[in-house]
């Protein structure tokens, strides 16, 4: 039986979801009695989800003042995306030589590019960067490396607000994100792995703002 969320659960899940869509900034300063008049609950399950948030390091708080989100860090979008680069193309190459794996993959790719092009025209950053993220997920998912899966999942909270944060300061760069994700798709199906790790660097420091390395 599945567990019933509580009310700090609830309040939890809905800050979280404010930050990592960046409707909440880094930098911005939040009272428990703004979320608890948001999320319609008294302060306790407020202040109970606060204290998990802080534990995962998306606020520090700091009594009588109220709930600092903590901006990405110097660095962080540098460490991020070589992480990211590792885990997915390591996971492309454990199936390059598997057609069958190779075309679902693909498939299940080209159908979230589909699904960008939408919410692209009709959705809010937040929906086109979840989507973003979950296209992203499905190479590493096919690599069935339980391990790589796992510590994926703590990435890909990091990288949806990232990107978010990006989309936000250039909208704009939504159309060659999805001729990006595209081409990447292919080059899945193929089992061009050199290929899609020059390309998925590329894409993922431009997405970002990064410097080129030297």
């Amino acid at each position: 039986m599945s567990k019933i969320p509580t009310s700090s659960d609830l309040v939890y899940a809905t800050v979280k979801e404010l930050i990592l869509s960046a409707e909440l900034p880094g930098g911005e300063l939040i009272s428990e009695g703004d979320i608890a008049t948001r999320v319609g609950t008294s302060r306790t399950p407020v202040r109970e989800a606060f204290l998990r948030l802080e534990a995962e390091g998306w606020m520090k708080l700091y009594p009588k003042r109220g709930a600092l989100i903590v901006p990405i860090a110097d660095g962080e979008a540098e460490h991020i995306v070589a992480a990211r680069l590792l885990v997915e193309t390591g996971s492309l190459c454990a199936f390059r030589s598997d057609t069958g794996r190779r075309e679902a993959a693909a498939a299940e790719m080209r159908a979230s590019v589909n699904r960008q092009r939408d919410l692209a025209a009709s959705a809010g950053s937040a929906a086109f960067t979840e989507e973003d993220a979950d296209f992203h997920s499905v190479v590493v998912r096919y690599g069935a490396n339980p391990l790589l899966a796992a510590f994926y999942v703590g990435l890909r909270d990091r990288q949806r607000r990232m990107a978010a944060c990006s989309v936000g300061r250039d909208p704009m760069q939504i159309d060659r994100i999805i001729a990006d994700h595209a081409q990447l798709a292919s080059f899945v199906e193929h089992g061009n792995v050199e290929e899609f790790d020059t390309l998925l660097r590329s894409h993922m420091r431009e997405v970002h703002h990064l410097t080129a390395r030297r």
